[in-house]
């Protein structure tokens, strides 16, 4: 039951995150710049700050219950944007002083998950 009231509490969460990305996506923003995409770096970086303050927020500074922190960190921002995560994890790795998996990681991130589109886009061209 616990695990079912901790689901509800992310899934409550990454709805919320959806909508966010999403108007932003929307906002006018997105044709302000014809080839950047504005929206979507601003929902990185912004993502990047939350996660890394709430991060510290809600562990050291608030008392919440482990479900709030859940729908707000793994909800929440995990549905705003993916990007934060990954800078968690690279900062995670930093912080164990492990310089070559840090940037093993970060660029073969990059350059693997863009093969990865080509390789889908690909795909579904072939369909």
């Amino acid at each position: 039951m616990e695990l079912a009231v901790r689901l509800c509490f992310i899934g409550i969460g990454g709805a919320f995150g959806a909508i966010a990305r999403h108007l932003l996506n929307i906002s006018p923003l997105a044709g302000h710049f014809e080839k950047f995409p504005l929206p979507t770096f601003i929902i990185n970086i912004t993502g990047s700050i939350l996660l890394g303050f709430l991060m510290i927020v809600l562990s050291d500074k608030v008392v919440v219950s482990e479900n709030l922190r859940m729908a707000i960190i793994v909800g929440f921002l995990g549905a705003f944007t993916t990007f934060s995560t990954f800078e968690a994890e690279i900062f995670g790795l930093l912080r164990e002083r492990l310089w070559g998996l840090t940037l093993l990681y970060m660029f073969a991130s990059v350059a693997v998950g863009f093969f990865g589109l080509l390789v889908g886009v690909w795909l579904g061209r072939k369909i």
